[in-house]
Order: structure tokens, then C-alpha cells, then sequence
């Protein structure tokens, strides 16, 4: 595959790709009339897309921010609901959210994320896979799954701990209390903040000094350090199989409603097990 085929118009619904001098591939998630939250198509886009990138030729890095206001509010109402009803939605889902997770790994070409506004849900799990993450200061990370009723999985288990520590980890993703980016970058969490009318330009300067670079010593050090993420692998699978158990359980559909009628939720007493 060539780096232009990459970008033919509705290859991959919900994202804009553009390619730029130096072979540095732009991927813009855009769905401004819903602060950018994944639905279906984009799910199905944000699992797909990193194989291929990983295939393109003249493609040397790659990359992502959001469109508008934010980088990704999550997935949307309707794929939850879906997955909270139907058994076939549900184990598609994580076989999509398994292998974005992997694929975000396995892709040989570096790729920078560019965070502002709101970054949740499987917008989240790439900004923070990244190889180099720039937030801007306001920037609101927010891992929201306890806050919907289900267990931390997506990207979670896999990396905050290696990012941001243990206790930190447990603390955001048991509390679901949003980071910004400047605290973000104090814990760890992102490699770098910037002003909220810098941190655009700083994540392309970061862009281009990757595709500038040598790119067997740029891939090869990316797969070596991310050993220590497949390493992870087992705690991933098993917080996302939790994450997914979660979803047969009363607890989503009203944490699901909550969110629907802007109040708080009103959860199980107590845990079956």
C-alpha cells in the first residue's frame, strides 16, 4: 500500500487523514457535533487504521489530533446501548477494542499525539499510546468507566501504571477524577504540555524531528521499549474481559441513563461476587 491510498475520502469514517511534506501522515478525528465521540464506523476505524499505516509506504510518522473543541468525547450513546443489548454487538466490540489496542503497539511508525479539550474512551487509549503525547494545559483527560458502571479496561491496566505509577493509576481510574494536561505532564502521565495555543505546534515540531530522523533506529528503538507494554498483555486482556463482563450487568444501563439525564447514578448495593 502507498501512503496516498491512505487518504482517499470516506476510506475511514469518522477520520480525515491528510499527508504532509517528510511523509508525516495527519489523522484528524472529526465528529465536531458530538466533540468528536466514536460511533460504530469510527470504533471500526480506530482499530483498522494503524495496520495499515504500519504497511504504507512514505508514511515516517504519523500524527493524531481532534477536530474542533476537543480530541474525543468516547463512544457515543448509541454504540453502548448496543453493546449493553446485544450479545453480537458486544463481542465484536472487544475484539475491536483488543486489537486497538495492540495494533497502537505494533505499528512501526512513530506516532504523536496532540491533545486538547476533552480526550475519553478509545480517543484516549491512542492519545495515550502514543510514542509522544503533547496536552495542552486545559487539556481534560478523563477515563470514564466507572463512571458508565463497567471496569477501567480499553487501554488502562496496560499503561497508566507504567506512566504515571500505581497509585496514581488506581486513584484516576477508581475515582474516574479527570487530569489535566498540565498535571498530566507533572505525574507523567503525557511527555509533554504547552500553552493552550502552543501545544499544536509543538506536538508537529516533535512530528517532524521523528520523520527527520533515521528511521530504522526511530521503528526498531519504538519496538524495543514497547516490550515493556507487551509485557502488560495478560493484566490487558483481563481488565478488558472485566471491562466487557461489565456490559451483561445493571450497573452500565444505569450509569448509560445517568449520563443520558445529566444526574448521578444510582448503583447496585454491593457486587454479586
Amino acid at each position: 500500500m502507498q501512503a496516498h491510498e491512505l487518504t482517499r475520502p470516506g476510506a475511514y469514517p469518522g477520520l480525515n487523514l491528510t499527508l504532509h511534506d517528510g511523509g508525516i501522515l495527519e489523522v484528524l478525528i472529526a465528529n465536531e457535533r458530538t466533540l468528536n465521540s466514536v460511533d460504530r464506523g469510527g470504533h471500526q476505524s480506530l482499530t483498522r487504521i494503524w495496520r495499515d499505516i504500519d504497511a504504507a509506504q512514505g508514511v515516517r510518522c504519523v500524527l493524531i489530533r481532534g477536530e474542533g473543541r476537543g480530541f474525543s468525547s468516547g463512544g457515543d450513546f448509541e454504540l453502548i446501548e448496543e453493546m449493553a443489548s446485544d450479545f453480537t454487538a458486544l463481542a465484536r466490540v472487544w475484539r475491536e477494542a483488543r486489537d486497538l489496542v495492540y495494533n497502537v503497539i505494533n505499528c512501526g511508525k512513530p506516532i504523536v499525539s496532540a491533545i486538547h479539550g476533552p480526550c475519553v474512551g478509545a480517543g484516549l487509549a491512542v492519545a495515550l499510546l502514543a510514542d509522544v503525547s503533547v496536552a495542552a494545559k486545559s487539556a481534560r483527560i478523563l477515563d470514564g468507566h466507572v463512571r458508565l458502571g463497567v471496569a477501567a479496561g480499553d487501554h488502562a491496566a496496560i499503561i497508566w501504571p507504567l506512566l504515571c505509577g500505581l497509585n496514581k493509576a488506581k486513584y484516576h481510574l477508581m475515582t474516574g477524577e479527570p487530569v489535566s494536561g498540565e498535571e498530566a505532564e507533572r505525574i507523567g502521565l503525557v511527555s509533554l504540555c504547552a500553552e493552550d495555543d502552543q501545544y499544536l505546534e509543538r506536538a508537529w515540531k516533535v512530528a517532524r524531528q521523528l520523520a527527520a530522523g533515521s528511521p530504522t533506529a526511530v521503528r526498531w528503538t519504538k519496538y524495543a521499549l514497547n516490550n515493556w507494554l507487551r509485557a502488560m498483555g495478560p493484566t490487558f486482556d483481563a481488565s478488558l474481559a472485566l471491562e466487557f463482563l461489565g456490559f451483561t450487568g445493571p450497573d452500565v444501563r444505569e450509569g448509560l441513563a445517568s449520563l443520558r439525564e445529566k444526574r448521578p447514578p444510582t448503583f447496585m448495593e454491593d457486587a454479586p461476587i
